[in-house]
């Protein structure tokens, strides 16, 4: 991975009238990173992904996109920077199939009809290069795909479009044990293939076993960030629940204000 991270946000802030919902926050993601992000309810962990995303605008502080400051007024400006979102609802149409859903919106098209072939081989393509083998066909309704299938094509959407940072908000919710490693399966591949991700997570034993960094919110300040090798979910789970909402000192710092 490079020194220079692919995001970094520095000092953000954000309120919605009398509510502080971030406050000073600093973050970052490296190329080929898994970072992880969690909190308990009500952390920010919401607000900061939306302000990444361009749903939301930072009252104040930076937003740093391969070392250039950048400022995201919408998700259409996420989208051009290589950031794309897969939320927790998918966003999928379950009447279509695989290789609609892969390009709704973005269809290829000559005098207005549609260019099938392309679409199906850049299709096939991508979920073969992050080797999502469970799909017998790209031609399957998506009401027809399992929950892990179906976040397959949500995350493959994200990845087709020549994506730099991916933002996976609660993957494996409501997914089944075998389905569940699928996706952190696909997860990790991610990183391996370099992209930056930024993962979202109740589940503690997912982000151990996919992430390499853990970044911890608490009353919408970031409490602590942590090396997932060098912790124990012990620790996180203090930094949750205990962690005194201090600024943390640099964003490389060891976890700050945890109550041992």
């Amino acid at each position: 991975m490079s020194d220079t991270p692919l995001l970094h946000l520095q000092g953000i802030t954000k309120t919605f009238g009398s509510v502080q919902a971030l406050t000073d926050v600093d973050f970052e993601v490296m190329d080929g990173e898994v970072m992880a992000l969690v909190g308990d309810n009500g952390a920010g962990k919401s607000t900061l992904v939306k302000c990444i995303a361009g749903t939301h605008s930072a009252d104040s502080g930076r937003i740093v996109f391969e070392g250039k400051e950048v400022h995201i007024h919408g998700p259409k400006d996420a989208a051009r920077l290589g950031i794309e979102v897969v939320y927790q609802d998918l966003a999928l149409c379950d009447n279509l199939d695989v290789v609609q859903n892969m390009y709704l919106g973005r269809e290829i098209s000559r005098a207005q009809i549609l260019s099938e072939a392309p679409m199906e081989q850049h299709t096939s393509e991508t979920l073969k290069s992050l080797a999502v083998t469970t799909i017998k066909s790209v031609r399957q309704t998506v009401a027809t795909l399992s929950g892990g299938q179906r976040q397959s094509v949500a995350v493959a959407r994200a990845v087709m479009w020549n994506s730099k940072l991916v933002v996976l908000d609660e993957p494996t919710a409501a997914l089944g044990v075998a389905q569940t490693e699928q996706v952190l399966e696909l997860v990790r591949r991610l990183g391996e293939q370099g992209l930056g991700v930024i993962l979202i997570s109740h589940n503690l034993h997912d982000v151990f076993e996919t992430a390499d960094r853990i970044t911890v919110l608490r009353l919408g300040r970031n409490v602590g960030v942590f090396e997932r090798r060098k912790t124990t979910q012990q620790a996180v789970v203090e930094a949750i629940t205990a962690g005194k909402p201090t600024k943390v000192a640099g964003i490389s710092a060891s976890p700050a204000g945890v109550d041992a």
